[in-house]
């Protein structure tokens, strides 16, 4: 396959993780005989720095004419401190979401068994956990009429949705849902808000085009709490832009550390495909930054385009590093390595299945292969 790809690395940590991911992208690309033709542009802070647009003309047009995007991170203290600032980094993301279409954002959760420690949740509760997030991303309260009084003594936030947004990702999630264990959560406000109460109106007719997939409704209050004290019984969960953004950054906390999660986000004109995390400035740099998030959005780009066994493959080289103890400082490991050690490894592991690594050789600076 040739497939051209836009690189957005981004701000703070994210052109270490990009890094990495490129390095499996390249692994696959040559274990499988493909092309990955790469585009770079900037956007968020970076883009600011050099050209005042948090999200340049050029950098749009890249990924208008991709076949997926890649993208690191936005965010940077010294916008983030200012609340007067006119232009800020995360007017790029938002600004992409829109430009390309991106209505769906899914973030899978999956618990990786021997990292159950690093949760704050007991490890009891976390048996059975392997859910997906399917969250409206262009629509809500994000993106409605917003603004302040003339007197600026009060301001406004407008959440609107129509049917057509809630039925193009209601498709999706029920799809998926097929896919999966055929259980299908909405998370809304039906009990307060009017935009809740279309959601769910719509999900109920929706739902008998699906008729084994058993379809539950839930306020997000009880949600938040049922994603901390029984997370298992999820299996896919679909909301709207600010409960999802709420709902899915909380389930991080299952997993134990906001450098495991990946995220798609599905377009109308591309896709793009990122980590959960932000830009962690203060870690910028220092080579810390756990990559895994972003190897494992590389993973579900390869999915998108077709490519279901490489994107196998990368998963299987992310379970295989973590078994083997192996992390950066955030996972904890038996033993601890760099981000960019961290790429070297994925790369070795997607060029091998059977390579096997080894925490205690390494550990010794010894051969990390048995």
């Amino acid at each position: 396959m040739n497939a051209k790809i836009a690189v957005l690395p981004g701000d703070g940590i994210g052109p270490e993780v990009i890094e990495q991911a490129l390095k499996v992208m390249n692994a696959i690309a040559d274990r499988f005989n493909h092309e990955f033709t790469y585009c770079f542009g900037d956007v968020g802070g970076i883009a600011i720095d050099k050209t005042g647009n948090p999200l340049p003309q050029e950098t749009l047009d890249s990924c208008l004419n991709s076949d997926a995007v890649l993208f690191g991170a936005i965010g940077d203290p010294k916008y983030d401190n200012d609340p007067k600032a006119k232009v800020r980094p995360e007017q790029g993301l938002l600004g992409m979401r829109k430009a390309l279409g991106l209505f769906c954002n899914i973030r899978p959760v999956t618990i990786f068994k021997n990292l159950k420690h690093l949760s704050p949740i007991k490890e009891t509760y976390l048996d059975g956990v392997d859910m997906v997030i399917y969250r409206e991303l262009i629509g809500g309260i994000y993106f409605g009429p917003k603004g302040r009084s003339e007197d600026n003594t009060s301001a406004h936030d407008t959440c609107v949705y129509s049917i057509d947004e809630i039925e193009r990702i209601a498709h999706l999630a029920f799809q998926q849902a097929m896919k999966r264990r055929k259980h299908l959560t909405l998370v809304d406000k039906a009990n307060v808000l009017e935009t809740s109460r279309l959601w769910r109106e719509h999900i109920q007719r929706i739902a008998t085009e699906y008729p084994e997939v058993e379809t539950n409704y839930m306020f997000v209050d009880n949600a938040a709490m049922q994603l901390i004290v029984y997370p298992a019984q999820f299996d896919v969960v679909l909301t709207g832009n600010m409960f999802g953004d709420i709902i899915s950054d909380e389930s991080s906390v299952l997993v134990g550390s906001l450098g495991l999660l990946p995220s798609a986000s599905i377009g109308e004109k591309t896709s793009v495909f990122e980590p959960i995390h932000g830009s962690y400035p203060q870690g910028a740099g220092k080579d810390i930054a756990n990559p895994i998030a972003t190897v494992l959005s590389a993973s579900l780009l390869l999915d998108h385009l077709g490519l279901t066994e490489e994107s196998n493959v990368v998963k299987n080289a992310v379970s295989r590093f973590l078994e083997a103890g192996i992390g950066t400082p955030d996972l904890k490991g038996a033993t601890e390595v760099s981000c960019s050690k961290a790429g070297d490894l994925l790369e070795a592991l997607v060029m091998d299945d059977d390579l096997v690594l080894s925490s205690e050789k390494f550990a010794t600076g010894s051969s990390t292969i048995i």
